[in-house]
Parts: structure tokens; C-alpha cells; sequence
């Protein structure tokens, strides 16, 4: 009897842990909130110039995310190099191509090279076949090509506003050329978002594509934006992308500072990317929109220029906008 009691009683705590582990699956790792602002915290210590605690905080993140982003994995591998924690180099490295990492991108980077005659590099380059492929079978295909296509009409699309001369031209262009385009292809997004998730790295293994196409849509002009509601019926879909780990907070940035800024002729800023801080005040907005999504706040971002100067360790800080640090009222220009 007593036996009999103890068996059911073990069952019992079994299904109760497997529950448990189930919801702390769909709760916790799939929170990608959490996530993003984990990397805050390691990017706080790398700012701190505690390295290696940050290469702990960055292993013990990856181990609880079946997905993680591909720039974390550089980062974690650049720091591990710099430390020359040699196993940590080439386990981060497998996790980033296991993330979409080329090899002829780590090739490329002098950094990594150092690492080259070590019998590790020999075994990885052995199974890089294997471990790629396996990132490409977790692809979606099919979405990613008609994103693409999507993507090479809007880029083409674009064009035709260079070729128009004066501010009013482009302008009229924009309206009535792009604008009708634009918004069949916000159409296609939303379809997309309703039956596949947002189309980005997680999906498709690209960043770039869907967040071209709806800045572009929120960069048409000021009398068309400030009506525009397309984009409103998109950005809470966005908003729960973000906490599904489906887009970035930086992808995220830029779609939303593009309309911000154009909106208000580059004179303000949502996020920092696009636009001026014209005072304290308003940056204590910008850094809790930042705080809001996952992001960086602004000094940390500037506290990392100087540590990527300081080491030459590559933090993958976007700068195709923002080239140096980001100073209130004159945040185009570099420190």
C-alpha cells in the first residue's frame, strides 16, 4: 500500500515538473523581453571592462533561448577572443553559425584568424557543412524568397526619387507613385505577420528586407504619414514580434524613427537613431522608449563607442545613421 502511495505520489511530482518546465518554456523563454534586457546587463559589464563576466552572462542567456540573435554571438565571440578564452571562442562560434554565421564571414575576420591554428578550428571547419545546413532547414523558404522579391520591388520603386529634381518633385513622386505601391505592400506584411510572424531573422535569416519596406512606407512625406493608418494597424503585431524574439529592438528603431523624424523634419527623435535630442528632457524620453523595447540607453551606447576604440573589439553597434556618439541637440555628429 505504502509502495503503491509512493509510486503515485512520484507520478504526481512528475507531470507537475513536466507542466511546470512547459510553462516556464512558453512564460519565460519565449520572452524575448527578457532577453533583450539581459544583454543590457552584459553589455553594462562590458562597458564596466568585466569582461568575463559578461561572457558568463551571454552563456548562460544562450543555453535558455532556443533562438538567439546572430550580433550577440559576434559580440560574445569578439569578447571571448579578446580574453583568449579559446573554448568559449569556438563554442559561441558554433552557436553562431548554427545562427546563420557564414564562414566566409568568420574567415574575414582578422580577430578570429588568431584562433586558426588551434585543433578546434580544424574540427569546426569539419562540421560547418553539417551545422549550416542545419540552420538553413529551419528556414522558411518560400517566405523568405517572396520577401526578398517584395523587398527588390520596393528598392527599384525607391529609385525613381533620385531621378526627380527638387524637393516638390520628389515629393509628388512619393505620393502618387510610391505611396499606391507601398501600401500593396504593407498589405502583403500584414497578411504575413497574421500567418507566418514577422519576417526576419528568425524566420527568414534577413534583418533588412521588411524593415526597408516599412520604413520606406513611414519616410513618404509629412502630409502623407500624418494620415497614414496602415501602419498603425501593423505596429502592434510589431510590439508582440518584439516579445516573441521575431524582430529586433534596433529593427524595431528604425522603423519607428523614420516616421518620427520625417514627421517633424529630423528635428526630434522617438529612439535616438533618426532626428536630434534637442535637450535633457527629451532624452529622458528617448532613454525610456530605448529601456521600453529592450534597448540600450543612449550613454550606454556612447560607453561602448569608447570601449570598441579602447580594445578594437568589434560590439556590432549600428552606425549606419548614428556614426559616433549621440550628443543632445547635435546628435549627428561624432565624438
Amino acid at each position: 500500500m505504502l509502495i503503491k502511495y509512493i509510486n503515485k505520489y512520484l507520478i504526481l511530482i512528475i507531470i507537475n515538473l513536466s507542466f511546470l518546465c512547459t510553462n516556464l518554456s512558453v512564460y519565460g523563454q519565449d520572452n524575448y523581453m527578457d532577453y533583450h534586457h539581459e544583454i543590457i546587463q552584459c553589455e553594462q559589464l562590458i562597458a564596466a571592462g568585466k569582461f568575463k563576466v559578461a561572457i558568463a552572462g551571454f552563456d548562460s542567456l544562450f543555453s535558455r533561448y532556443d533562438f538567439v540573435f546572430l550580433r550577440d554571438c559576434k559580440v560574445a565571440t569578439q569578447l571571448s577572443a579578446f580574453e583568449k578564452d579559446t573554448n568559449s571562442v569556438f563554442m559561441f562560434m558554433r552557436l553562431g553559425i548554427m545562427n546563420g554565421w557564414t564562414l566566409k564571414s568568420i574567415e574575414k575576420n582578422d580577430k578570429l584568424s588568431l584562433f586558426h591554428d588551434d585543433p578546434q578550428w580544424k574540427t569546426l571547419l569539419s562540421e560547418y557543412d553539417s551545422m549550416h545546413n542545419r540552420y538553413l532547414e529551419g528556414l522558411n523558404v518560400s517566405l523568405r524568397n517572396q520577401v526578398n522579391e517584395m523587398y527588390k520591388i520596393d528598392q527599384k520603386k525607391a529609385m525613381g526619387a533620385l531621378f526627380r529634381i527638387g524637393q516638390k518633385s520628389k515629393v509628388k513622386y512619393a505620393e502618387k507613385k510610391f505611396a499606391p505601391h507601398s501600401e500593396k505592400q504593407l498589405d502583403q506584411l500584414n497578411e504575413i505577420l497574421d500567418q507566418h510572424g514577422y519576417p526576419g531573422e528568425q524566420f527568414i535569416g534577413n534583418n533588412w528586407w521588411a524593415s526597408v519596406i516599412l520604413s520606406h512606407h513611414n519616410s513618404i512625406s509629412v502630409d502623407y504619414n500624418s494620415k497614414d493608418t496602415l501602419y498603425f494597424q501593423i505596429k502592434p503585431k510589431l510590439m508582440n514580434a518584439l516579445k516573441n524574439g521575431e524582430v529586433s529592438p534596433i529593427e524595431f528603431v528604425i522603423i519607428e524613427d523614420w516616421r518620427t523624424a520625417v514627421l517633424n523634419e529630423h528635428k526630434l527623435t522617438s529612439y535616438g537613431f533618426l532626428g536630434a535630442i534637442p535637450s535633457d528632457s527629451v532624452l529622458a524620453i528617448v532613454n525610456k522608449n530605448r529601456a521600453g523595447i529592450g534597448l540600450r540607453s543612449i550613454e550606454l551606447r556612447n560607453k561602448l563607442i569608447d570601449i570598441e576604440k579602447e580594445t578594437e573589439i568589434n560590439l556590432y553597434l549600428p552606425k549606419d545613421w548614428q556614426k559616433g556618439k549621440i550628443t543632445v541637440a547635435n546628435n549627428m555628429e561624432s565624438n
